[in-house]
């Protein structure tokens, strides 16, 4: 007997897979149900898994039934995060079901829960986009209705029933036309394009593969530990490995898969996406098309290799990608963006520098996109080889000989690179002394040390940060305000303080013939502390003067991680601080800059719009009526056009408010020092307390 969400478990080969039955979409044709399971080597590589999860990941977990909720809960966010494929029955029964088998296959290395939950999430999937191509090829709707969508979904509840599940897929429909008319398509367009995209989606979930199951399971297990521990399959190793050495054309960015999207992780600096400014870390691309006027195809649900493919290709040639920004929270239709496909230009990732005047003060204004090292040229002993620091010093010497009065060190959007060069950076403005700690999972310290006593530049110093800034970036920030060599503005940081380490799965050596690789596991070892003893993990470095950007920082950063590792302190490293900005002065240089923000029209239009975009962004619902929908969809177009940075930052620094704002602090410290060498009076007779 079959009834409506009733639960089946059945034995197939020796693994669990279940089968839930549900009222089918009337019109879907019966199709045969195909049970993945793992193959022979993912069933090797998940053996070796567990056992580096266990035993050198730097967090120790208790395998039990609190880790096997944890996974599953993770694993359905991954394949639902919608809430828009389940009902809330057949959730509590997949639970029922897998939760208290999870943590014991994890201790074997099995993955038969993941297939089995795997498998019953394409049958729902392949309900839905049979359900959502019909009715896009017949539905009418009235966009003039008071009618909503919540597209942030996570905290909901999934749908009681099919009623409820069949209205979300409806609403879901009607928002993806709008998204389409408001791209450019026209009405008659618009149905075409969206049957074609469920078509698509429909045949992409009809070839997948026991790999695709393996690997989404894998990922819920390895982000359960710490979101930057992962696994790669051979070939996305591979891949990988030419990500690491930049030696493809393609757009200058790394990938990432969440859920069904593939999203930019990585803007690298000198590569394409980088001189153009067109992508930002967060965006979703949905979409790939080929030369200037090639047909873009849907690339929502594929695998990431799939999508890497289509968006490399020959120097020189155009690639264009469908994005949902990362900025627009979701909210409001894809944009598209051309890029010219390119190597990526070491010259174009070098530090650069250019000088503004600011409150009558000569401010000098140095960019730091990344922090390179060209680590085989250093090697072979290549006399002029890359690095962040060389490039800074040379820079800060120009400077020091066009007596600058001031300087401020842009790192907005630097995701880090060399731990070595961010040492070597801050030892540029300090004595000597310790700069960052390392901590692994057994309690070893390591303290990394300035050991070079010359100062290249003395003078009042400003880092400006944002949401971006991570990892090196941040130990160079962290570093300069232990010191109180500097002052930090702009916005907390990151928050990215761990170590990675990449192990590769490998089988005991055997005679009997050679079988597939098991693939690679990037594995967090260690944790970054600052000298002053706390972690700068998932905190990040809070800045001693804020200015908002118009990053939305609800979804970017460590904290926005259920993972994510806590932050925390161990014993401070012996330093002596340079004291050339202490609390004190620092007050007075935040209560300056409020006093002049308040006078600047400017700044005050762009507080104002930075709160407009956080406003619609903190929206739980949004409009589904046609006025509502364009008018706030236009509402952040002007708020992007006006205050978004302009491809070539360095020529537009005077267009750019948070680099002025910054200066004026700058030129505020160098007449606060001025008035300190005037006012000193010196004495030769101690002070008793």
């Amino acid at each position: 007997m079959v009834r409506k969400s009733l639960l089946l478990t059945i034995v197939f080969l020796g693994s669990t897979e279940c089968l839930i039955a549900a009222n089918a979409v009337k019109s879907a044709p019966a199709e045969a149900v195909v049970l993945f399971k793992p193959t022979e080597a993912e069933e090797e590589a998940g053996k070796y898994i567990t056992q580096n999860l266990l035993l050198n990941h730097f967090r120790k977990v208790s395998v039990n039934d609190s880790l096997s909720q944890q996974i599953f809960n993770r694993y359905l966010d991954n394949l639902d995060g919608t809430k828009s494929y389940f009902v809330a029955s057949e959730v509590e029964s997949l639970r029922k079901i897998f939760v208290t088998r999870i943590d014991k296959e994890f201790l074997a290395g099995k993955a038969n829960s993941g297939f089995g939950i795997y498998n019953f999430f394409l049958k729902r999937a392949k309900e839905k986009m049979r359900f959502m191509r019909a009715a896009a090829d017949t539905i009418h709707f009235n966009f003039s209705i008071p009618e909503t969508i919540d597209l942030d979904r996570k905290a909901d509840p999934w749908p009681a029933d099919r009623r409820q599940l069949y209205d979300l897929w409806k609403r879901e429909l009607k928002y993806q036309w709008l998204n389409l008319k408001y791209s450019g398509e026209s009405s008659t367009t618009v149905r075409g394009a969206l049957e074609k995209t469920f078509t698509n989606r429909l045949n992409l979930l009809n070839h997948q593969k026991p790999d695709d199951a393996f690997q989404a399971y894998i990922s819920a297990v390895t982000t359960s530990f710490d979101p930057h521990t992962s696994y790669f399959s051979p070939d996305e190793f591979e891949n990988f490995q030419i990500d690491m050495s930049r030696s493809l054309e393609g757009i200058g960015a790394k990938l990432q898969t969440e859920s069904e999207y593939t999203l930019i992780n990585e803007v690298i600096p000198g590569g394409p996406v980088f001189k153009t400014n067109l992508l930002k870390k967060g965006d979703k691309i949905i979409g790939v098309g080929q030369g200037p006027t090639g047909e873009i195809v849907d690339v929502l649900g594929w695998r990431i290799n799939d999508v890497v493919k289509l968006i490399r290709g020959k120097k020189g040639t155009i690639v264009r990608l469908k994005i949902l920004p990362a900025s627009q929270a979701g909210r409001g239709p894809a944009k598209i963006v051309q890029i010219l496909r390119d190597k990526v230009d070491l010259e174009e990732q070098a530090a650069k520098k250019s000088i503004i005047q600011e409150g009558g003060k000569k401010i000098g204004v140095i960019t730091i996109p990344s922090f390179y090292l060209d680590f085989e040229a250093q090697q072979r002993n290549v006399a002029n080889y890359n690095s962040t620091s060389r490039d800074v010093a040379r820079i800060l010497n120009e400077l020091n000989a066009e007596h600058v009065d001031g300087v401020v060190i842009d790192l907005r959007d630097n995701g880090g690179g060399s731990l070595e060069e961010a040492v070597n950076v801050t030892g540029l403005f300090i004595t000597s002394g310790p700069v960052v700690q390392v901590s692994n999972a057994t309690g070893g310290k390591m303290v990394l040390r300035d050991e070079d006593r010359r100062i290249l530049y003395n003078g009042p110093l400003a880092l400006l940060v944002n949401r971006y800034s991570a990892s090196a970036s941040e130990i160079f920030a962290a570093a300069i305000q232990d010191y109180g060599r500097g002052i930090i503005v702009g916005e907390r940081t990151f928050g990215k303080g761990t170590v990675q380490s990449l192990v590769k799965l490998t089988r005991p050596f055997t005679f009997f013939g050679k079988k597939p690789e098991l693939g690679e596991l990037k594995l967090t070892i260690a944790k970054f502390y600052r000298i002053s003893g706390g972690s700068t993990q998932h905190k990040g470095v809070v800045p001693d003067i804020a200015m908002p950007s118009l990053i939305d920082i609800t979804t970017i950063g460590e904290d926005t991680y259920t993972s994510s590792l806590p932050w925390s302190t161990i014993s401070k490293a012996f330093y002596r601080p340079t004291a050339e900005v202490n609390q004190e002065e620092i007050g007075m240089l935040k209560k300056k800059f409020q006093e002049r923000s308040l006078k600047s029209h400017q700044y005050q239009a762009y507080l104002h719009d930075v709160n407009v975009l956080n406003q619609i962004r903190k929206k739980k619902m949004t409009s589904l009526q046609d006025v509502a929908f364009k008018s706030e969809i236009d509402t952040i177009k002007q708020i992007e056009k006006q205050w978004a940075q302009a491809p070539d930052s360095v020529k537009s620094l005077n267009k750019d408010i948070l680099i002025n704002q910054s200066a004026a602090i700058v030129s505020d410290m160098a007449e606060l020092k001025s008035i300190e060498r005037h006012t000193v009076v010196r004495t030769s007779s101690p002070v008793l307390n």
